[in-house]
């Protein structure tokens, strides 16, 4: 297996080991739903840097961003709801309309050893993704729809893509008084959550300093992510505790960014 050389300097990217401050609440909303996050990725700097430095995940393909591997459905609700957007997709607004229309939007493919069904791939990537010198832009077509519509792409996109780059893992733990509760994890979707192929990506954004760019705190841009994730009064509570510990430590590659006077460029 080859590994990302992390101190490369074309690559710059941290080390995901860094120390991070967690915080866990219980939601307002649900007494048996706990809120864990990590408040060192969520003060963060980083911003999606697709078209505007984003050097994909494969080497020489940047125009494909993290779209070369396509999404996996995290269910059939998913699938279903992408599929209903898909079919209102024009041909003018969607390069690989008629291979989406002939053959589906969806093939098989495995994941951690058992079958399952992601995005069709068209010459490499995901087959919504406009290449460069379509003429109806470049980019997710299911981004764009959802822009030309006035809705938010975690509408009319797979969840995993409008999930990215934040990770929300679920577990059922029963307390030492027996009592039973949900715990939402909200963290970095780092290298290791692409699995044991995640060392082999040629870049990665979320500990590169060249993404975290932005001029808001992630727990602001991803506002309306965040919300879909651990529910609106949840997410009211996680936005006062990051703002009142928005002195800690900061993530290295935000710190990295600042250090080079980029942090604020998006």
């Amino acid at each position: 297996m080859t590994r990302v050389d992390l101190a490369s300097p074309r690559l710059r990217e941290v080390d995901p080991d860094h120390v991070r401050d967690w915080v866990e609440f219980g939601d307002p909303a649900d007494d048996a739903h706990v809120v864990r996050a990590d408040l060192t990725w969520l003060l963060s700097s980083w911003t999606c840097v697709y078209g505007a430095g984003c050097h994909g995940i494969v080497e020489g393909e940047a125009e494909k961003g993290c779209c070369s591997h396509g999404a996996f459905w995290s269910d059939d609700d998913d699938r279903a709801r992408v599929e209903g957007h898909a079919a209102r997709l024009k041909r003018k607004h969607w390069q690989h309309a008629d291979t989406g229309r002939r053959d589906g939007i969806s093939e098989l493919d495995e994941l951690e050893g058992e079958p399952a069904e992601r995005t069709r791939r068209v010459d490499g990537a995901c087959l919504f993704l406009n290449r460069p010198g379509f003429a109806g832009g470049e980019g997710c077509a299911l981004h764009a729809l959802a822009l030309r519509d006035g809705l938010h792409p975690l509408q009319t996109k797979p969840d995993v893509c409008w999930q990215l780059p934040v990770r929300r893992t679920q577990e059922r733990v029963t307390r030492p008084d027996e009592v039973e509760v949900l715990v939402s994890s909200i963290g970095e979707f780092d290298r290791r959550g692409w699995g044991p192929g995640g060392e082999d990506l040629h870049w990665w954004c979320t500990g590169s300093p060249d993404a975290h760019v932005g001029a808001e705190p992630l727990y602001v841009s991803y506002a309306p992510e965040l919300t879909a994730l651990v529910g609106a009064e949840a997410y009211a509570v996680l936005a006062r505790l990051c703002a009142e510990r928005a002195g800690l430590p900061r993530h290295p590659a935000t710190a990295a960014a600042l250090a080079a006077g980029t942090t604020g460029r998006i």
